[in-house]
């Protein structure tokens, strides 16, 4: 088996609609498991810049999967390991939601690793 490890990652700002309508923050925060490997995520790091709560959202295929709330101007680690295998052709993509018109900037580091 060979492992390829993956990562969704970089800086983005957004500006809030709500805590209950997270939205996609970038094209670049999407993975889609290739046939012939399964994928799993390892951990999630983020830092938030904003005076405000944010939650980032690990969607599944357009549903939600994990919700990570980041406090104000604060940071967090979360290790996933061992959470659960992404399946060929599923689809992730991180969301982020603040307060309505709360302007954030959010750091974000999803780790993964590939295996075929």
């Amino acid at each position: 088996m060979r492992s390829t490890p993956r990562f969704l990652q970089g800086v983005y700002t957004f500006e809030g609609k709500g805590l209950d309508a997270p939205s996609p923050l970038d094209p670049a925060l999407a993975y889609v498991v290739p046939d012939g490997a399964v994928t799993q995520p390892v951990y999630l790091r983020a830092g938030n810049a904003a005076a405000e709560l944010v939650c980032l959202v690990l969607m599944r295929d357009g549903h939600p999967m994990r919700y990570f709330p980041v406090g104000a101007k604060a940071d967090t680690h979360v290790a996933l390991r061992v959470a659960e295998d992404l399946e060929p052709g599923s689809g992730i993509e991180l969301h982020a939601a603040a307060p309505a018109g709360v302007c954030a900037t959010v750091v974000v580091d999803l780790g993964l690793v590939e295996v075929s």
